[in-house]
């Protein structure tokens, strides 16, 4: 989905490497919610309307 390897994705989880904007932005609207909630800016899980 986000037309990377799997050990690209780690090393975001890890902290490893910085996630760009517009991976941040297929994951939110992946799991339909906000890149702000993503960050951890938020605990209002509900995505922004466009």
């Amino acid at each position: 989905m986000l037309g990377m390897s799997q050990t690209g994705y780690s090393k975001y989880e890890t902290g490893e490497n910085d996630i760009p904007t517009s991976i941040l932005i297929k994951l939110a609207k992946f799991y339909d919610t906000s890149v702000d909630y993503i960050l951890g800016q938020t605990n209002i899980k509900k995505r922004y309307r466009e």
